[in-house]
């Protein structure tokens, strides 16, 4: 709803003309018919006046209903993570739909940003990834949009800001998830168990990764390999996983496919 028809409804709710509420507020009737006609909006100093004299809150007398919001969005962000991996263009189209219903909504920005390829979209990501670290107050979304950034900075070869990006963000040793697996019952302490074991297998994978690729660089091979046959089982280990289709679209070993090329392709380097 409109403000001016939020207006005129709790005006009518009170049976009060448009006079009253002029000489309650000292503006005129005219100004109270533009409002409620949409040919105005009352002057932002007036609002919690407005707010006052209907005996209702802000929020209320703008529609505003903060959790509402938060569970529409989380539904629109949850329906583009189904199709984030299969078809990132559908993800980004129900992720661009959800902005124009929320502009400038931080945590589907967020999402909006794992759909883009820093590879040839890395301005784009780079200045969406600015504005949340500026302007979030959301923690989680700040953090993740400084890993982006740094990720894209690297991309596009600017490395010496690499650097001071990553300090932004703090030096955690544990994660909620891993919290929420040790000290919650049940369904909860499940499903928080699932994400963080497919979180430390990737980052496992990863570090061997790397580990390996530094380790080739300081001619020490025979080390290297050991890594990546490390890196190798730690996949294959996950072969007879199964799938927990509420939580993920496929089993770790599935989403794995390029780290087992990286690691085939490094091997043999």
């Amino acid at each position: 709803m409109k403000l001016g028809e939020k207006i005129k409804m709790l005006r009518k709710q009170r049976n009060l003309s448009q006079e009253v509420l002029a000489e309650g507020l000292g503006v005129s009737f005219q100004t109270v018919s533009k409002w409620e006609n949409e040919y105005t909006l009352p002057d932002v100093s007036l609002i919690p006046a407005l707010a006052s004299f209907f005996g209702v809150s802000i929020d209320d007398l703008f529609d505003f209903n903060l959790f509402e919001k938060e569970k529409q969005v989380k539904a629109i962000c949850n329906e583009a993570y189904l199709y984030r991996c299969s078809d990132p263009e559908k993800s980004e189209q129900i992720l661009r739909d959800g902005l124009r219903r929320f502009p400038g909504n931080d945590v589907i920005l967020n999402n909006l940003l794992y759909t883009m390829d820093p590879g040839t979209r890395a301005d784009e990501m780079i200045a969406i990834c600015k504005a949340l670290i500026e302007s979030t107050k959301d923690d989680e979304v700040k953090y993740d949009a400084c890993r982006i950034l740094a990720s894209c900075y690297h991309e596009t070869g600017q490395t010496a800001l690499v650097g001071p990006t990553l300090e932004k963000i703090p030096e955690i040793y544990f994660t909620k998830l891993e919290l929420a697996a040790s000290l919650l019952d049940g369904e909860d302490s499940y499903k928080a168990a699932q994400k963080q074991k497919n979180i430390s297998a990737e980052t496992l994978v990863d570090m061997l990764l790397v580990i390996a690729r530094r380790l080739k660089e300081k001619g020490e091979s025979e080390k290297a390999a050991v890594q990546l046959d490390i890196a190798r089982k730690v996949i294959d280990a996950f072969q007879e996983d199964f799938l927990e289709e509420k939580l993920f679209h496929e089993t770790i070993y599935e989403y794995m496919d390029e780290k087992r090329a990286e690691i085939e392709k490094q091997m043999k380097e």
